[in-house]
């Protein structure tokens, strides 16, 4: 099951239940302006006095650019690579995946930041139509020892700015990891290694995780946007019929099954927790026609969207 891993979380993860160094860092490193940001130097990082071995799959709701010196594989929908030296990879929340060090000698930088960070009111641009952090994206890079100490000196700036006293320093850290998104993007991703009983875990989870992230609906203004199974392949990268083979063999269910299920496991929420009217609800979930709509949740819910509210 992916674990859902916010900002506050995050600390919490590695302070354990240490409150003083947990209420530092959320407000030492949280720019009213510009969001959240803090860079790690990974020699110096312990989890609760110990190095961790081991990154496992989580639902991040922050950005993340590491920059790894040390074997190790990576593994993300269907696929799995192998740093064999160093590389740089650019996390995002989009796709669950997780780290395994394949020796001690693990070095480098990582900074986390959130969606507000980068902003299109502060850097004219949406991130998440940027190449690297669309879910598709191999976002693992392999990195010469030229390109390595490129990278480390930027990260190196970073630690240095955010421990200063300069007022615009939320502008220049901003830069700073927009400079290392636009060499990601210049460099070619580390090859896929294949293993289909891996690749076929990861594809499902992935899949879960994109249509559950569309929920809970929180105002009506919002839109379920990635409602059928074309959709989520298309997004996956895989063939519709492969992915439906995928989830028929791990699930036991279709993808049309299990997207309709949650979509009416969905409306029933809203019909009895909220005073959104049938219309409303029917447009969030993706319907054009509110009468689709009732034909739709009158199949799977045996009742009427008002009989079931009231």
């Amino acid at each position: 099951m992916l674990e859902n891993i916010g900002i506050k979380a995050f600390y919490k993860e590695i302070f354990g239940d240490n409150g003083s160094q947990l209420d530092y860092f959320l407000e030492n490193n949280d720019s009213k302006d510009f969001g959240h940001f803090n860079v790690f130097d990974t020699n110096k990082f312990y989890f609760n006095g110990t190095k961790r071995s081991e990154m496992t799959y989580n639902r991040r709701i922050y950005y993340k650019i590491s920059l790894i010196k040390g074997k190790n594989l990576v593994e993300f929908a269907g696929k799995t690579v192998f740093i064999e030296k160093q590389a740089i990879l650019f996390a995002t929340p989009k796709i669950p995946y997780r780290y395994v060090p394949q020796d001690t000698q693990q070095t480098g930088f990582f900074c986390v930041f959130t969606k507000d960070f980068l902003s299109k009111s502060n850097t004219g641009i949406l991130i998440d139509v940027l190449p690297i952090y669309q879910p598709n994206s191999d976002f693992v890079y392999q990195l010469n020892d030229e390109q390595y100490l490129e990278i480390e000196m930027i990260f190196k700036k970073m630690d240095n700015e955010l421990s200063s006293n300069y007022a615009y320093k939320y502008n220049l850290l901003r830069n700073y990891v927009l400079e290392l998104i636009h060499i990601g993007q210049k460099l070619s991703p580390i090859e896929n290694l294949t293993n289909t009983t891996n690749a076929s875990t990861r594809i499902s989870m992935l899949f879960i995780e994109l249509l559950e992230r569309q929920f809970p609906m929180e105002n009506n203004s919002q839109v379920m946007q990635i409602k059928t199974p074309m959709d989520f392949a298309k997004i996956l990268g895989v063939h519709t019929n492969h992915l439906n083979k995928v989830l028929k063999e791990i699930t036991g269910k279709t993808t049309t099954e299990i997207i309709n299920q949650r979509i009416t496991e969905e409306a029933k929420i809203l019909l009895k927790q909220t005073q959104w009217n049938v219309s409303e609800i029917a447009f969030a979930l993706g319907f054009e026609e509110v009468a689709h709509f009732s034909n739709f949740f009158k199949k799977y819910a045996s009742l009427s969207p008002l009989k079931f509210r009231n």
